[in-house]
């Protein structure tokens, strides 16, 4: 019996430390959810010179002024560009969605509602893109096609030189820049609805969709560069100047070069007051989201608002239902309806006379081409994948090379982007910041190979 009693208490103890030793292997297994380190994307050669290019990427929030890295920030007031999460909605996958969503484009004439002047409504055909099925779904390769004819004459213009260039197979020469009234029909909410955020409809119900864009009815809504047939004066070639907002800027003497162009785009954080020198005093056109303005609002000291002109024209990039509802109010110059900025008098953000005329809305599927085929970052692959967009500068810039004739590029990032602080704007030095929603390398590897191929100009400091 004592024997038997021994070898109970060596078994029982042997077991005890086996599942102990078991239990220590396991904790000291990396967690399922950790996220590996952005790489390069494929398809994307690396631009020679390009500083810092074996770097990895973010996929967590890089703390300025040092390495250390943190998780990205829970609200959007961090840094103007972030957005909250999305809804519960917006995170329902394509495949759990109507699976008998048709890819049958619709074929209409759109009509000029309010009587503008401009040239023949475009055709809208079938969809064009990708040869067959993408993976993950909510990538969605697939897009509308329009056939809008061309506003110049221009023999070099980027859209033939383009087809000389590496970039000829991703550039597709239908796709819609904006959205307009006519863009709404049951048929395209339901296709487009699959995809969240600034890439689709995901999240917003049909009503709210119809009665907000329909304001968006007249011929200068659906075309970016709307008045050029008495803006052109005689030229062949549209000519414009997009601003970013990078320190690069600073001392420059860009100004007189930048307001010589016929159009000049701006975004977010614009801030042209005392700085007419370097950054010129013009602007066209103006891109943000309702989220990125009231953050500029909050985070930018001088920065007062939206710049307000007779020529300045307001292009949405809609990330939520708060931009349709703000694009809706300034048009009826009427308060804002429902939602965060309820209430909200839309003549403080652009002025008395703003017409809906002067309002135009990024189609989401230009800027779900813009991430796919320009800027498909690795943080697809990651569980911030919901969060990540091109940039509103990086979505304002491609806007202008889908538009313009020629593409000058002033303040925007360069391999040499640690010389100089954030904004032009800042009074002592901030490096730049990195977060999970923007690949900020990748769009500066973007620009260099652009700017190789002849499609842009890009500024570099002198």
């Amino acid at each position: 019996m004592a024997l038997q009693r021994r070898l109970v208490v060596v078994v029982v103890t042997a077991s005890s430390l086996l599942c102990v030793y078991v239990l220590c292997v396991h904790l000291e297994k990396p967690p399922s959810w950790s996220t590996p380190p952005l790489k390069d994307a494929p398809g994307f050669s690396k631009a020679p010179g390009r500083s810092g290019s074996s770097a990895p990427q973010e996929p967590l929030r890089k703390e300025t002024g040092g390495d250390r890295r943190t998780r990205p920030p829970p609200t959007a007031a961090a840094h103007p560009e972030v957005t909250a999460p999305p809804t519960a909605a917006r995170h329902q996958p394509a495949e759990a969605r109507d699976p008998g969503v048709s890819e049958a484009g619709s074929r209409y004439q759109g009509g000029d509602r309010a009587g503008t002047k401009g040239p023949p409504a475009p055709q809208r055909q079938q969809l064009i893109g990708g040869d067959g099925p993408t993976d993950p779904p909510f990538i969605g390769d697939t897009y509308k096609s329009e056939d809008v004819p061309p506003q110049t004459e221009c023999r070099d213009g980027i859209r033939s030189r383009v087809k000389k260039t590496a970039f000829r197979g991703r550039f597709l020469e239908h796709i819609p820049v904006l959205q307009w009234a006519e863009d709404v029909t049951r048929e395209q909410h339901q296709r487009l609805s699959r995809y969240p955020g600034a890439h689709g409809w995901g999240g917003i119900d049909y009503e709210t969709l119809a009665e907000t864009l329909s304001v968006l009815n007249a011929s200068a809504n659906r075309l970016l560069l709307d008045d050029w047939n008495h803006r052109g004066n005689a030229s062949a070639c549209s000519r414009c100047a997009v601003v970013g907002n990078g320190g690069i800027l600073k001392e420059s003497k860009a100004g007189e070069e930048i307001d010589g162009h016929h159009y000049v785009f701006r975004t977010n954080g614009a801030i042209v007051k005392g700085f007419e020198r370097d950054v010129g005093s013009r602007t066209t056109h103006y891109t943000f989201s309702t989220n990125t303005l009231m953050n500029s609002l909050r985070s930018y000291a001088g920065f007062r608002g939206p710049p307000q002109s007779t020529e300045t024209r307001y292009v949405f990039l809609p990330d939520h239902d708060r931009d349709f509802l703000l694009m809706k109010a300034a048009a009826t110059h009427r308060a804002v309806e429902r939602g965060r900025e309820r209430a909200e008098d839309p003549t403080k953000y652009f002025g008395a006379d703003v017409s809906a005329e002067k309002l135009k809305m990024y189609h989401p599927d230009f800027i779900r081409y813009l991430r796919n085929r320009f800027l498909r970052s690795s943080a697809l692959k990651t569980k911030y994948k919901a969060l990540y967009r091109p940039s509103t500068g990086a979505v304002m810039l491609l806007a202008a090379l889908h538009s313009c004739d020629q593409v000058s590029a002033y303040g925007f990032m360069t391999p040499d982007y640690r010389k100089y602080s954030d904004h032009y704007y800042d009074k002592s030095y901030r490096p730049v910041g990195f977060f999970i929603n923007h690949d900020l390398r990748m769009e500066m590897s973007l620009w260099q190979q652009l700017h190789q191929e002849g499609l842009i100009r890009l500024y570099g400091h002198r």
